[in-house]
């Protein structure tokens, strides 16, 4: 925008733009009329990062000639946004230009008349040449309409002494995923002197900064203040430092700024602030000392107060405690940590205790859990006294670690691990669905070799999937259903051949087979439409009842032996011995069905 423009009577609205580097304190913005006459058919706003809106700086030009708004503390490294506003119903042309005077820290003691910039330098950053701050020399002042040039008179802002201190910065030391510590120079312990505050600036990156929690600790050293009853105080804000210079009432907000106020004195000696997912960007702390008085706080007299700093950047707060567990997780392409709070418990770091469960309630949860377990007995027994031992001892290993792992996966302080918890989970997850798959095997009655054939198959293929989704629904799903396909197929290819229904009693069907499978379905139906986490502790321990008591059911009777007559053992001794005939000793026949047709006397 060139800094002199005149708006015809339908033309829009006029707005520029300038930069404030990181060494400015005070910005002061100039719109002035032509003659300083139809100035005040308009107004004059400014603000940071985007155009102004209603929440702006402003100022009504009806009542100021000229117009003059002053910021003390702009945002630094952000471009401002200067809209000139003409009244509706004014008609005519209004003629206006932009005056930009600017305190610059970094050298308090060059003086900084007003200048008008150009178009170019208005609006590209690269005009304000070095750090140390613009390229006034050059600069033309404003010109009045009859072409005289002479400077506009705009108040002098404050001293630059009052508003500049040193920025001491701080080091970067990333350890982890949203896990960074910032050390200070000569630090951890910092002097604050009591005629000007401490400024720390604390620099957040984009993306990898954003997904944590920003914590500032700030512990004061009693011994350093001499008996005095000193105060300090600090404000953390964002993107410029700020600290109120009235001692009565220490805050840290103004009209356009809010910030984070902590205080430590030789009562409470520690204070801690936190922000989950901070604004990236430069966060600046500004640490005053002052002295508590009658009349108020005023500032300390030889009194420096030494404070104990540390600031640092972690996934949650806390780690979540005893209630939670801190998990990262991506939105969207975006990452960031929050807590998964168990146990009822709730908040930033699991601390909330509104909804918590009692000690008692969490006990009685973990026995229902536990002692759940105890109804695999029954069915250990059973598959004992039918010789199905390889089913027994898949029992066995279910109902041992799944009492372990339950016990062990309770939240808050009714733990108990006899190992790592992923290994008590993988075993716990495994002997379930092996219960399930040895007892469906066992029910087909298929040859001894093709059933172990099966099982260490579906051991393997288990394990597999078990290590890829646990929790998936098909884990317990898909090997059911398999199993059960190839018990169909048993049981049908069986009754093709004896051409008779298999099994062949109906006592097996209506006391056995029939409960033990209505059983199983309505366990399967628990797990997986009606549990949820409120309810997992008493849902889960039914499903652990029905799961061992289809067991029980569906776990066939004992095979029993062949008509066939087998060998007959000979008898040493006195007396006759059963001897088969020497074709049989040859080999020549399968002893299995060889008939006795000799006798020989020993």
């Amino acid at each position: 925008m060139s800094p002199s423009r005149a708006w015809p009577p339908t033309i829009a609205p006029a707005s520029t733009r300038c930069s404030c580097p990181a060494t400015r304190r005070v910005c002061w913005w100039r719109c002035c009329g032509a003659a300083g006459l139809r100035a005040a058919r308009s107004g004059c706003a400014c603000g940071p990062r985007l155009p102004p809106l209603h929440n702006s700086t402003a100022l009504d030009c009806r009542e100021h000639a000229p117009c003059q708004l002053a910021l003390d503390l702009p945002f630094w490294q952000h471009w401002y946004y200067v809209l000139v506003e003409k009244h509706p119903g004014v008609p005519g042309t209004v003629s206006f230009q932009v005056t930009v005077q600017l305190t610059d820290c970094s050298r308090p003691s060059l003086a900084r008349p007003p200048f008008l910039p150009s178009s170019a330098s208005m609006n590209m950053p690269h005009s304000f040449g070095s750090v140390g701050g613009l390229a006034l020399g050059d600069s033309p002042l404003p010109a009045s309409p009859n072409g005289t040039k002479h400077p506009v008179p705009i108040p002098t802002a404050s001293p630059a002494g009052e508003r500049c201190w040193p920025v001491r910065p701080t080091l970067r030391n990333e350890l982890d995923t949203f896990s960074v510590h910032f050390y200070i120079f000569f630090g951890p312990n910092v002097s604050v002197p009591p005629d000007r505050p401490a400024v720390f600036v604390i620099n957040l990156l984009p993306v990898l900064d954003s997904g944590g929690v920003l914590n500032l600790e700030l512990r004061l050293n009693v011994s350093s203040l001499c008996g005095e009853n000193v105060t300090v105080f600090g404000c953390l804000n964002h993107e410029v430092p700020l600290m109120s210079s009235d001692n009565a009432s220490v805050t840290c907000e103004t009209e356009s700024l809010a910030g984070f106020l902590l205080s430590v004195n030789t009562t409470a000696s520690l204070s801690r602030l936190r922000i989950p997912y901070p604004q990236t960007g430069s966060w600046y702390l500004s640490l005053r000392s002052l002295c508590a008085t009658e009349h108020g706080f005023e500032p300390c007299i030889n009194v420096t107060a030494e404070v104990y700093l540390r600031a640092y950047l972690s996934p949650c707060i806390n780690d979540c405690g005893i209630y939670g567990q801190c998990k990262l997780l991506r939105t969207n392409n975006y990452l960031y940590a929050a807590c998964e709070c168990k146990a009822g418990w709730n908040g930033w770091g699991c601390t909330d205790n509104a909804e918590a469960f009692s000690y008692g309630f969490q006990l009685l949860s973990t026995l229902l859990l536990c002692l759940s377990n105890v109804m695999f007995v029954p069915p250990v027994a059973i598959a004992v006294r039918s010789h199905y031992l390889l089913e027994a001892a898949v029992y066995i290993f279910t109902m041992f670690f799944s009492t372990f792992y339950h016990a062990c996966d309770q939240p808050g302080i009714v733990v108990f691990c006899i190992m790592e918890y992923d290994v008590l989970q993988f075993c716990d997850f495994l002997g379930s669905l092996m219960s399930v798959w040895v007892t469906v095997i066992a029910m087909a009655r298929l040859q001894p070799v093709v059933k172990q054939v099966l099982y260490l198959l579906g051991a393997m293929l288990l394990s597999m999937a078990l290590q890829m989704d646990r929790h998936g629904l098909w884990n317990l799903l898909g090997p059911s259903l398999f199993a059960l396909g190839i018990m169909a197929v048993a049981w049908t290819a069986r009754t093709i051949r004896r051409r008779h229904c298999y099994p062949p009693t109906w006592k097996r069907w209506a006391f056995y087979l029939c409960p033990g499978a209505l059983i199983a379905a309505a366990a399967v139906l628990l797990y997986a439409f009606v549990e949820t986490e409120e309810n997992y502790f008493y849902i889960h321990s039914i499903w652990h009842l029905l799961i061992a008591g289809s067991v029980g059911f569906l776990l066939p009777p004992r095979a029993k032996p062949s008509g066939r007559l087998g060998p007959l053992p000979r008898r040493k001794g006195c007396g006759y011995q059963l001897c088969v005939n020497e074709q049989e000793e040859l080999g020549l026949v399968d002893p299995a069905v060889a008939s006795i047709n000799s006798i020989c006397t020993s």
